[in-house]
């Protein structure tokens, strides 16, 4: 259950950039306020700025432990951005900013920026959750939290049309080891998958987990997908409570992405619903219905796809 040390590292990151330019001596107010537009160097007539070079430090996910480290790292960063910059010169020499490919990629790159900064503003306006909320879902997942146990699972797969999935209740219910049904279904020629795997409870989909939390070491179950059948039994376990003042943060980093998510989801239909979305060609024939497309969120194995509140 890491914490996340990308975002910690990018916070530490920027705050210590803001605290090495604020600093600097001989600054006043107003000069700190323009330093971020400073030129930090010039290659022939282009100018590269302290503002991008602190812009490609603020997606490093480097931590930095001292001030000397910062003011490193930036020199560092220039070096790159110089030498970027003569190979920008070089691409334009040869008139590869009008190539067909090069345009399309450039068009691309915009694209997905706007696209980024719109999302990022949508997500932006959410207002965090109050405290309680955060501490209501703590107490309303237990087996998530404070009965959070990590699994060892023995699972085999079988195909929706297999038609065995009652007999290999009765087997399993008879006292039948997983081993057993393995070698029972190679005798019959029937098709399946399986393995071995330890998964901790956040990585276990919260209908399942349900269901695995009122096993003991030892019983089975076995779960109906759109994909077929997954027959799972639990060989060991190991309880491994978290604290609300652990989980906390988390939760509301979670609280937050989902809400993030939900918020795009209903923007994404409200701009699908007012768009005039005309398909061409083969594409025509493939178009989605006007409703969303088909939910995949049940396919491949019943414990593949994880929760992530304690991510």
């Amino acid at each position: 259950m890491p914490y996340m040390p990308f975002q910690f590292a990018r916070c530490f990151l920027v705050s210590a950039i803001m605290a090495l330019t604020l600093l600097m001596p001989g600054c006043s107010g107003k000069d700190a306020q323009t330093l971020t537009t400073q030129v930090a160097a010039k290659v022939g007539s282009e100018e590269i700025s302290i503002h991008q070079i602190n812009q490609v430090l603020s997606r490093s996910s480097m931590a930095i432990s001292a001030p000397q480290s910062v003011q490193a790292l930036r020199a560092d960063v220039l070096e790159k951005l110089i030498d970027q910059q003569l190979v920008v010169e070089q691409a334009i020499e040869a008139k590869l900013h009008r190539s067909p490919e090069v345009l399309a990629q450039i068009d691309a790159a915009r694209r997905e920026v706007l696209a980024r900064a719109y999302v990022q503003q949508l997500t932006n306006a959410i207002p965090k959750p109050a405290i309680e909320e955060s501490r209501k879902y703590f107490r309303d997942h237990p087996q998530l939290f404070s009965e959070r146990r990590v699994f060892s699972l023995q699972e085999i797969q079988l195909t929706p049309d297999s038609g065995v999935a009652e007999q290999v209740r009765e087997q399993l219910a008879g006292g039948k080891s997983m081993g057993d049904v393995a070698a029972w279904l190679k005798a019959h020629d029937i098709p399946f998958g399986g393995g071995a795997a330890t998964r901790a409870a956040e990585q276990i989909p919260l209908d399942l987990l349900a269901r695995l939390q009122a096993l003991k070491d030892g019983q089975s179950a076995i779960v109906q997908t759109p994909r077929g059948v997954t027959v799972l039994r639990i060989t060991s376990s190991q309880a491994a409570p978290v604290t609300e003042e652990a989980a906390l943060p988390r939760i509301e980093q979670f609280l937050m992405n989902q809400r993030g998510a939900e918020a795009l989801s209903q923007t994404m239909k409200r701009l699908r619903a007012k768009a005039t979305v005309s398909y061409s060609g083969d594409f025509a024939k493939t178009a989605p219905p006007t409703a969303a497309a088909a939910d995949t969120s049940n396919a491949g194995s019943a414990v593949e796809k994880g929760n992530g509140a304690l991510k």
